[in-house]
């Protein structure tokens, strides 16, 4: 592809990111991205053949870092894995309440829908990268003596499971900000040393 057709292609995944934030995965045609994009029907479709394949192409788009760069960069720097710590769940509770380009609920509809194979699944490959982030720095911290953790990969991963419920409750029936830091704070306690 050449560079004309590289920045028409990311022009469309640009406004499609938009539209499925905002219509969801079920709602969205091929004319509502056509309409977003202000190109011809053609034009979308020298591109992308359907709304599954450039949902999925949004999606990689969207993340397209790579694993351990992702564990690397969170581990990385002179920071306490307690500060790491709260700087990942501020990301990620920013994620919860974001409003604007969250394309959550689009994310679900698509998998309640399609039968996706675990090679394919970005969610699961999402949630189990920050599940070795978090583990990662669980580990750090029990190191250094600032956590207390028999078992970080549990710990991590019962992390990222509310993280997602609250995800998923901030999309159907609404969540306060001060509920979801109630929650994670609940969880953060558990790793502390007692006096």
């Amino acid at each position: 592809m050449g560079e004309k057709a590289d920045h028409k292609k990311k022009h469309i995944l640009d406004k499609a990111r938009v539209v499925f934030s905002e219509k969801g995965f079920k709602n969205v045609t091929m004319k509502d991205i056509v309409d977003a994009c202000e190109i011809s029907r053609g034009g979308l479709y020298l591109y992308f053949s359907s709304t599954e394949e450039l949902f999925l192409a949004v999606l990689a788009d969207t993340h397209e870092d790579d694993d351990d760069e992702a564990i690397a960069a969170a581990l990385a720097g002179d920071a306490s894995a307690g500060d790491m710590l709260a700087l990942f769940l501020k990301e990620q509770k920013k994620e919860i309440l974001r409003k604007k380009n969250n394309l959550t609920v689009a994310i679900y509809e698509y998998y309640f829908v399609n039968k996706v194979t675990d090679k394919d699944n970005f969610l699961k490959g999402q949630f189990d990268t920050a599940v070795r982030i978090v583990e990662k720095l669980i580990e750090n911290g029990v190191e250094t003596g600032e956590f207390c953790c028999e078992n970080p990969f549990g710990c991590a991963r019962n992390l990222m499971y509310v993280v997602e419920g609250l995800k998923v409750m901030s999309k159907t029936i609404g969540i306060t900000e001060e509920a979801i830091d109630k929650e994670l704070m609940y969880v953060l306690e558990g790793l502390v040393p007692e006096d």
